[in-house]
């Protein structure tokens, strides 16, 4: 029997987010990013289709590397504007039952702590449907504008991230006990203090001695995804996500990267078939090929070479206007997305700038498959059958009519092939997405943070031995 196939959609709170330039196309929406009824029409498109969830990007910054200014970003809304994603979690949930909502936060750019209030509010909201995106940010002009000076180097932040999700954990699994909140109307009582403990974090980058803000939500801690793929980034996932989101251009690329993912998680202790992988795809559809064909020309009529080399050039941290359009890709090293530039320019392609700026203008780094709807999944099972990957964060080349006709013509199909669910499991996000929860499963490292005295005592009596560090789970070379 083939496996089954999963779909989230790719979305980011501002114009340009994968396809820049398209925001000029008649029938676009994007520019209406910043009202609500996008938001809640897509959802409800979403939904209908059966989609895992949308997955809500963000950046911290802009894009200014290319030709050293952010002319081009501003001049063709290369994701700035760009608004907040975690304020879209409340309205897309009232309109929907099931959609899980993906909210990326940076480990670089939110406190632990004023942030788990946020994301447990999220998930109290939605009834246990958020999933907390964690990235370490790859935008200098970020970290600049919060007073940080500029970004650490990529694998510190791999090490900030660490300890900042054992703060998360601490806070969502130990703070408050099961049981702690009685609500007792009779004894006038709303929690039993003696079941809400302090955690009592100090480690090298952050001090959080206090207890959580908030009671537990319905997940304790959100679904976990995490979108690295340099080195420290696969052991980062492998360690601790749930779900698992790369922008592979090949089968090649992506096979290598689900093998090594699914090894890593393995060595950590964690059953690999219980870690989601996604890879980057935009999908143009239609009734016949020649119609899909005919629409995606259409598409690249509306294409920005500035905007997409813009994006380009921030994911990779290479200034590409300083090329000629023949000059090759090669290898740099920089400190924004390490794996963006091993998979250009280590693969199997050798990619000129001006093929790299095309490949770029609909979908970013991720492929582009158009055809009918029988075109289209075939390929897509194909995809599955040699690479091991278990879905598809889908981009959108036009809002919102991508997602309209994958789930028109696209779902019906994989559904009558018995590769698609024809129905949302009953429960939160992650009782959805593994048919068990709604809490993080014992072997999750998250897990081993629920007896919170417990780890307090531990945390002291190594301290007593060995000089103040932070505790580590793992170290990730």
């Amino acid at each position: 029997m083939s496996k089954h196939i999963r779909f989230n959609a790719f979305e980011m709170n501002c114009v340009g987010h994968q396809s820049p330039g398209l925001w000029a196309h008649p029938r676009d929406r994007s520019w209406q990013y910043k009202d609500l009824d996008y938001w809640t029409d897509l959802a409800q498109v979403l939904e209908k289709g059966i989609f895992d969830g949308i997955f809500i990007a963000d950046v911290v910054g802009y894009y200014d590397v290319y030709k050293g200014s952010n002319y081009h970003a501003i001049h063709q809304a290369a994701q700035i504007p760009v608004n907040d994603p975690l304020q879209l979690a409340a309205p897309i949930a009232m309109v929907t039952r099931h959609l899980g909502i993906g909210i990326t936060a940076s480990t670089t750019f939110e406190h632990p702590y004023t942030f788990a209030r946020r994301i447990s509010t999220a998930d109290h909201h939605t009834k246990g449907r958020v999933a907390w995106n964690i990235v370490t940010s790859y935008l200098e002009s970020g970290a600049k504008n919060i007073s940080e000076g500029g970004l650490r180097d990529h694998s510190n932040r791999y090490e900030v991230a660490t300890e900042y999700v054992e703060v998360l954990y601490k806070l969502f699994e130990g703070s408050w006990e099961d049981g702690a909140v009685v609500r007792d109307r009779h004894d006038r009582v709303f929690t039993n203090p003696d079941k809400v403990h302090e955690i009592g974090h100090k480690g090298k980058f952050f001090e959080v001695p206090g207890y959580h803000l908030c009671e537990p939500s319905p997940q304790r801690t959100p679904v976990l995804f995490q979108a690295g793929a340099s080195g420290p980034g696969k052991a980062f996932a492998a360690r601790h996500a749930e779900c698992v989101f790369v922008a592979a251009p090949t089968q090649s690329v992506l096979k290598n990267y689900v093998a090594d993912v699914r090894r890593q998680a393995a060595e950590a202790g964690r059953d690999p078939r219980k870690i989601l992988i996604y890879n980057l795809v935009t999908v143009i559809v239609d009734e016949t090929d020649a119609k899909a064909h005919a629409k995606f020309e259409d598409y690249k009529r509306y294409v920005s070479y500035d905007g997409s080399l813009v994006f380009m050039s921030g994911w990779t941290g290479i200034d590409f206007g300083q090329y000629a359009p023949t000059d090759l890709v090669k290898r740099v090293e920089t400190n924004a997305i390490v794996s963006a530039v091993e998979h250009l320019a280590g693969g199997d392609k050798a990619w000129t700038i001006e093929e790299l700026a095309t490949w770029g203008g609909i979908g970013g780094l991720g492929p582009v498959f158009v055809g009918s709807a029988t075109t289209v999944a075939d390929i897509l099972q194909q995809w599955v059958e040699a690479t091991d990957v278990d879905g598809f964060n889908l981009a959108y080349a036009v809002a919102h009519e991508t997602f309209e006709d994958v789930v028109h013509h696209l779902v019906p199909e994989l559904q009558r092939r018995g590769v698609y669910p024809s129905a949302y499991q009953p429960g939160t996000l992650r009782e959805k997405l593994f048919g068990s929860g709604p809490l993080l499963p014992p072997e999750h490292p998250g897990a081993q943070f629920r007896d919170i005295e417990r780890v307090k005592r531990e945390a002291a009596a190594q301290s007593e031995d060995i000089p103040a560090t932070p505790r580590e789970f793992e170290t990730i070379k």
